[in-house]
């Protein structure tokens, strides 16, 4: 029996938390501005210059002769722009190895830097120029882009100094970028990459600042890129919206190589006409979005040029209207909402502890439920540790560069079929343990409940936002944990569906997002875990 008087007396913490959070909303940042006008981005000619690159280069696999072809043109093009002292670039050309759509490759890198007149913290450009399906002109607008601010900075001075990266494996898995952050040891003030922008077609939101790790790019480096193409583009980018912020903040899941950056403390955002779908490889194309997004592009630069340093700290706060909430606020209010079902757990603990019922038991009955999830958890990695997947890149790839296709499919039954066997023996082995398959409606309850609130402890550590999922299982879950309102199954069975609703739309959301169905879903799931997406030690408590 659970005593509902004290359970609802432990909410007061929770009111002062709730004052405590109204109080911390703060102003955003304001957006950085230039005084320099943008017109010296030609869009006609980086436009002219994407039809010859994607005719020259339709096939772009990563770590493909027409990958290898590009990477050389595009060194040869800005190695023409002059040495360093003549105000052009140095150039130097990396190889790299790793995993991307096609499994191990070797990748090349082509980095071109510029110095600055002062020792300010330099601005990272970056533009991959791989791409899954043959043609793709939509997604090499972004390297066209780059040639042509090149050509711009060689005959402009600027305070800091401008690196410009041509990465392969932006396709999926990053390697590139992921490479670039790790071995250029030099901070950088800010990074902005270049994916479609030339694509007709306008999906929202255009500027994508979010991480492969927990947070994303600094507000300011936001507002400043958003701001930069509402005046020059002409077009609303808009902005992630809170449930777009949250469930990147709750699963970091970046199909964007900014993604790479931000993990490894390079704030970074992606300008993308198509968002975070991307463009489909028949995208038609816009000489006017390219000429519009390419100068929005350097009005960006020339604001961070001129302006002190970006703030290197991720942003881990909530965008609420125009009003921040900060991530201690959410980790607060997270405690405190956990707090009233923990004082009724441990009270209901103490009453069933006198009566001498076996909690412990089916606390371990409720432990070895997760047996089916672990061993299905375990044998996807096992298909990646093992190269069983041929190509398993650390960052899931979108449904257009690794499809759901007969391999996928199979490998996916595979998983589903061994969650299936393990249930299987689940039942044999609470049998041989002298074990009930059915919970005991006076003890397991409880057990239940209890398990739940240590795991929603452990993740709120972690990730405080991710233990926002765990709140209404807790507090719905209080039900199935007094005997003495014994719901029936139908109802037990709802409440188990309603305390699940956040996670069902947290896959919605990616689902949407990403342009996935049912099955992308599944596949996208297997490959975060055979790629190491999901460490081992968050698959178990997930």
């Amino acid at each position: 029996m659970l005593n509902g008087r004290l359970y609802r007396a432990a909410f007061v913490p929770f009111l002062a938390a709730l004052a405590v959070a109204a109080f911390s909303l703060g102003p955003r940042p304001r957006p950085l501005g230039s005084t320099l006008a943008p017109d010296a981005f030609e869009g006609t000619r980086a436009f002219v210059e994407l039809r010859s690159l994607a005719a020259a280069y339709p096939d772009r696999r990563p770590g493909s002769r027409g990958d290898e072809r590009l990477a050389a043109h595009v060194a040869h093009t800005l190695e023409s722009l002059g040495s360093t002292a003549g105000g052009g670039f140095t150039v130097r050309r990396e190889r790299i190895h790793g995993q991307t759509i096609d499994g191990e490759r070797s990748l090349e890198t082509v980095i071109a830097q510029r110095p600055g007149s002062r020792s300010e913290t330099p601005i990272l450009i970056l533009a991959h120029r791989d791409a899954a399906a043959r043609g793709s002109a939509a997604e090499l607008s972004g390297t066209a882009a780059l040639l042509e601010l090149a050509r711009v900075f060689a005959a402009r001075e600027t305070k800091r100094t401008i690196v410009l990266a041509s990465t392969s494996g932006g396709s999926g898995g990053d390697l590139g970028a992921a490479q670039l952050a790790t071995q250029l040891h030099e901070p950088f003030d800010a990074a902005i990459v270049l994916g479609d922008l030339a694509g007709a077609r306008l999906r929202r939101p255009s500027v994508l600042p979010f991480s492969d790790g927990l947070g994303s790019a600094p507000l300011q480096l936001q507002r400043t890129v958003t701001d930069a193409i509402t005046h020059e583009a002409g077009v609303n980018p808009g902005a992630p919206s809170a449930l777009g912020q949250l469930s990147h903040l709750i699963f970091p899941l970046a199909v964007g190589e900014q993604g790479a950056l931000n993990e490894r403390g390079v704030p970074a955002v992606l300008v993308q006409v198509s968002g975070e779908r991307g463009p489909k490889p028949r995208e038609p194309l816009s000489p006017e979005r390219l000429q519009g997004f390419g100068r929005a592009v350097l009005s960006a630069v020339d604001s961070l040029d001129a302006a002190p340093n970006i703030s290197a700290v991720m942003q881990r706060s909530v965008l609420l209207q125009r009003q921040t909430l900060p991530a201690w606020a959410v980790r607060l209010l997270a405690i405190a909402l956990m707090f009233p079902v923990f004082v009724a757990g441990v009270d209901g603990l103490a009453r069933m502890r006198r009566r001498r019922a076996p909690v412990g038991r089916w606390a371990a009955w409720t432990l070895s439920c997760a047996l089916p999830f672990f061993t299905c958890a375990l044998f996807a990695y096992l298909l990646g540790w093992l190269g069983i997947i041929d190509a398993a890149p650390k960052v899931p790839a979108l449904p257009s560069a690794m499809p759901l296709d007969g391999k996928a499919l199979t490998a996916v039954i595979a998983v589903l079929l061994t969650f299936a066997l393990a249930w299987m023996l689940w039942r044999v082995l609470v049998r041989r343990l002298g074990w009930s398959t059915r919970p005991d409606g006076e003890v397991a309850g409880l057990s239940l409940l209890l398990i739940a609130l240590a795991v929603a402890f452990v993740v709120w550590v972690a990730n405080p936002f991710t233990s926002l999922l765990a709140l209404p299982a807790l507090h719905l879950w209080l039900a199935l944990a007094s005997p003495e309102l014994r719901p029936r199954r139908p109802v037990a069975l709802g409440l188990v569906a309603l305390a699940l609703a956040p996670l069902g739309l947290l896959i919605a959301f990616y689902a949407h997002q990403l342009g996935l169905g049912a099955g992308g879903v599944a596949w996208v799931a297997l490959l975060a875990l055979a790629g190491g997406h999901v460490a081992f030690g968050g698959a178990v408590l997930w």
